[in-house]
């Protein structure tokens, strides 16, 4: 087993998770900084205004903003060639639609940039992870609004012009098929004007949240266009948060209710941005769904321009789904059923890393074009000990049995090129906004209540990440 010369291994992060510095250097504030802190007991609140007496955890993250540099370095050490991460919209134009950009922010990206490229790494940048400018809210109720795809083409525009020798594998949305479902619609699509509560209680209905995913769909296709007509070095890809769902049993029933939850939630974003089309299904699901797009002439031309030159998903667990009594699993990312055949994470995310490789040969099978896996990762509590130690040999196995399920995908025939683990250093958890849900191979001082002097440590994953990633994949798996 092993993985081709080349590979990329690296890590995955978010501007809203870990950079800080929220409001310093003219940045706007994003959807993200009015989310308070929660917990797995207790959801997340959105408030429309910045209470002095709450917690609000991504407006500090960790610090990022600050120390990039000694962040860096540390990836460097422990082998990265690749490093994703996001540039925070709000940062560039801090209230979406400003006339012109915000030079300090451009300047920022340019040190971080600049850096990785110092250290031999290269960056994979997404456009858009959960950082819509709140004031595109405020003013256009998020992508519910045509006007969106003009301020993102503007933006899109910006940073491609300016880190054109800089950057050349890019994301246009983080986890799009988020925004097929209630809760995720909340942070991808941005429609959660004058909404003020738990982050749970949010509701859409079907037709917003297809007609914003639209006018995703139709920014997304303009950028990619853009960049193969203006930057033809670049390369161009999408994002799913990829929920694999088994059948709860051999009933046809069941088989045909997991197909349905797999083209919904998994294929369906993808099979537009892929291929370039409505997928044939879309039809029925609309009309069960009481959906009907306003679309305007040339959206589909849009959409077919801006086929994408790679797939990148994250894979974190796996689902069951039945028409018979199902237990549901507590996880709070998803709620799907309960495999007995799989264990769980304190958090409830079942650990399914045979799955991986499943869902990898589904992807190859479907799409055919280079696949990487940018998030993949587990959150746990870690323990430092009074040496100073981090002994996170959960983490270590789960890492080691999804990077051997890769192997064996790549023995399969996948053309996987890339792995960058989902928080390689701790940050905000997206989730309940804890930082004590760890999820790094470098451990960061900072706590729930906010305190913590950030300082950086490496736990004993950052040196079996190490060997595994100096070997090509060949080593440190057993």
């Amino acid at each position: 087993m092993g993985f081709p010369e080349g590979f990329y291994w690296g890590g995955a992060t978010a501007a809203n998770q870990l950079e800080g510095a929220w409001d310093v250097d003219g940045r706007g504030a994003s959807v993200d900084d009015h989310f308070t802190g929660g917990s797995y007991e207790r959801p997340r609140e959105i408030t429309v205004d910045i209470r002095p007496d709450l917690l609000y955890p991504n407006h500090d993250g960790i610090d990022f903003y600050h120390r990039y540099e000694e962040d860096i370095a540390l990836f460097a050490e422990m082998g990265f060639s690749m490093f994703r991460m996001s540039i925070s919209w709000s940062r560039i134009f801090p209230n979406g639609d400003d006339p012109e950009p915000n030079e300090a922010g451009l300047a920022f990206y340019d040190r971080v940039l600049d850096c990785c490229r110092a250290h031999g790494i290269e960056p994979l940048v997404t456009l858009s992870h959960y950082e819509m400018p709140y004031s595109l809210v405020e003013r256009y109720n998020g992508w519910a609004s045509r006007e969106l795809i003009g301020f993102f083409e503007r933006y899109c525009a910006t940073v491609f012009e300016r880190y054109r020798d800089k950057v050349t594998y890019w994301l246009t949305f983080n986890e799009i098929n988020c925004g097929t479902m209630d809760i995720g619609a909340m942070m991808e699509t941005g429609i959660i004007q004058g909404f003020e509560g738990p982050a749970s209680a949010i509701r859409t209905t079907p037709q917003q949240r297809y007609q914003a995913l639209h006018h995703q769909f139709v920014a997304s296709g303009r950028v990619v266009r853009l960049a193969h007509e203006r930057y033809p070095q670049f390369k161009m890809g999408n994002m799913v948060g990829f929920l694999l769902t088994y059948p709860a049993t051999c009933d046809p029933a069941d088989v045909l209710l997991c197909q349905g939850e797999m083209r919904k939630t998994n294929w369906f974003c993808s099979d537009v941005q892929v291929r370039g089309a409505y997928p044939s299904y879309a039809t029925r699901l609309f009309r069960e769904n009481g959906v009907e797009l306003a679309m305007e002439e040339g959206d589909l031309t849009d959409i077919a321009d801006g086929k994408v030159d790679f797939y990148t998903f994250s894979y974190y667990m796996s689902n069951v789904v039945g028409t018979h009594d199902v237990e549901q699993t507590a996880g709070n990312m998803t709620f799907g059923g309960v495999n007995p055949y799989l264990e769980s994470t304190a958090w409830g995310w079942q650990v399914d890393s045979a799955g991986l490789r499943y869902a990898l040969n589904e992807i190859w099978d479907r799409y055919q074009i280079p696949v990487m896996v940018v998030e993949n990762g587990m959150g746990a509590y870690d323990t430092v000990e009074e040496d100073g130690s981090i002994h996170d040999q959960y983490r270590i196995d789960y890492l080691k049995a999804h990077v051997r399920a890769m192997g064996e995908a790549v023995e399969d025939g996948v053309g996987l090129i890339g792995y960058t683990w989902w928080g390689p250093i701790d940050l905000v958890s997206a989730g309940t906004g804890e930082m004590r849900k760890r999820y790094g191979f470098i451990y960061v001082d900072k706590h729930d209540d906010g305190s913590g002097t950030y300082e950086r440590r490496r736990k004993d994953s950052f040196y079996a990440y190490q060997k595994i990633i100096a070997s090509n994949g060949a080593e440190g798996l057993d």
